[in-house]
């Protein structure tokens, strides 16, 4: 028992003078620097994201973000809350550049929108502009099997989508009422900052959830340079004016020590931005 206690100890003294480390290296006078922050995948989570691009905003060595978009999209307000924080940072007055990867589609191009700039690939696929629910029935497996299901509400649209029963007429409208909301609020963020490179007029005519190739992208004036990451860091710096600027990855590492310090409720982004972020100085 005594053995696990010193290991238990031992173990955070590590993390304490990491820490201390972190915080020393910190204050060392560093260059320029050109951030690359990551979106990959689907779209629900964007904790890490937020942080990482709040730190760019704060970092005065950092004189341009980056966003590399790799992503077919997520949930609306989880895209929104990436929108906002990349807002933020331009008003900061650091330029902001995305590059596309594979996909940037619906969410994906979505969080790529308030961009100083914005480059992709020849054939990344851009757009489906639009929302979608989906919504399953099952009463006819259910109903094979002897399954019966009771709701019990306290209001008509409280079971909306159930898997278990049909949508009525009323919750159809409802809820094409609802995404047709959120439509709207996509439609509004690309005119006001693609406006000037695409009509309204435009912009809704194929904002029907249709995808595009990078360079068809280009031709509508949904993107603003075919190229890659490459393209996009020079273009960063440009706007900058870093030509000489280092560039800087940000990527979470998912490993097996920030699973224990996660399940053990410590804060994990404090060691990661020490163990990861200074480091890469």
């Amino acid at each position: 028992m005594r053995k696990w206690i010193k290991r238990f100890f031992l173990f955070f003294v590590i993390i304490l003078v990491l820490s201390m480390i972190g915080s020393l290296l910190a204050r060392i006078p560093v260059g320029d620097r050109v951030a690359v922050i990551k979106v990959e995948g689907v779209i629900v989570d964007p904790e890490t994201i937020l942080k990482s691009i709040e730190a760019c905003k704060e970092d005065k060595s950092i004189k341009a973000l980056v966003l590399r978009v790799d992503s077919p999209g997520g949930s609306v307000g989880a895209s929104q809350e990436i929108y906002r924080s990349l807002e933020r940072f331009r008003s900061s007055g650091k330029p902001l550049v995305v590059s596309m990867g594979n996909v940037a589609a619906s969410g994906g191009y979505y969080i790529s929108l308030p961009a100083n700039y914005i480059v992709a690939n020849e054939g990344t696929i851009v757009g489906s502009i639009g929302v979608i629910v989906q919504h399953m029935d099952y009463r006819d497996l259910l109903d094979k099997i002897g399954v019966k299901t009771t709701s019990i509400k306290t209001g008509k649209f409280k079971d909306t989508l159930s898997p278990f029963r049909e949508l009525t007429p009323e919750e159809k409208e409802y809820i094409q009422s609802t995404i047709n909301d959120a439509y709207e609020q996509f439609i509004s963020s690309i005119l006001k900052h693609r406006g000037k490179y695409i009509s309204e007029e435009k912009l809704r005519s194929i904002a029907d959830g249709r995808i595009f190739t990078g360079k068809m992208a280009k031709e509508l004036g949904l993107i603003d340079q075919i190229g890659n990451l490459h393209d996009a860091i020079d273009k960063a710096k440009e706007l900058a004016n870093v030509p000489e600027a280092r560039v800087f990855h940000i990527e979470e590492k998912r490993g097996l020590l920030r699973h224990i310090l996660k399940g053990a409720g410590i804060n994990t982004n404090f060691y990661y931005t020490t163990m990861i972020y200074y480091i890469m100085k």
